[in-house]
């Protein structure tokens, strides 16, 4: 049986078969979360299993590596969230960055996911509540990939990690959930 939930923490630290990373178009170390997986997967080997990807991938692209020394996870997806700097209406990118997420882990035969934020910290731009669009733009992506693959369990989790993201993420989770 599937099921989405919101927990208060990093998913870098989730016990999943798979760990999101939020990644960029060229899929190098970055800051925020992605530095915190690179740095936990092993910098070296998580920059030279990217750089077998052709770069610049597309915002909404979901591609997958090993997890390497991130013991608590089987592997991890790099998924590109939009800038909405840059892109400011790009909400159909932000959800086919979780949505092909699911689509990845499903194709490698995992089942459960965490998530972060994804285009929720410096990636948010002038939306106005970047955690909330976030948030809505998950649950939309785990509705749809529940009902287009509805004998496939999965088990996602969903994670804000500073005290104002989930406060906002809340709001928005319970509203789609209840």
């Amino acid at each position: 049986m599937s099921k989405i939930e919101l927990i208060h923490g990093s998913c870098a630290d989730q016990v999943a078969d798979v760990i999101v990373n939020a990644a960029n178009d060229g899929l190098w170390a970055g800051g925020g979360i992605c530095g915190v997986i690179f740095n936990k997967a092993g910098m070296r080997e998580l920059t030279e299993a990217c750089s077998k990807y052709k770069t610049p991938l597309n915002d909404g692209d979901a591609v997958i590596t090993p997890a390497f020394n991130l013991t608590n996870a089987k592997a991890i997806i790099h998924a590109v969230g939009p800038n909405f700097g840059v892109t400011p209406a790009a909400f159909e990118e932000l959800f086919n960055a979780y949505y092909n997420s699911l689509v990845v882990m499903k194709d490698n035969g995992y089942h459960s996911i965490s998530f972060p934020l994804i285009s929720a910290g410096i990636f948010g731009g002038n939306l106005s509540d970047p955690a909330a669009e976030s948030t809505r733009q998950c649950c939309l992506a785990y509705d749809k990939f529940i009902q287009d693959y509805p004998d496939y369990d999965v088990d996602v989790k969903l994670c804000a990690y500073g005290q104002s993201e989930m406060v906002k993420a809340r709001a928005e989770f319970g509203a789609k959930r209840e």
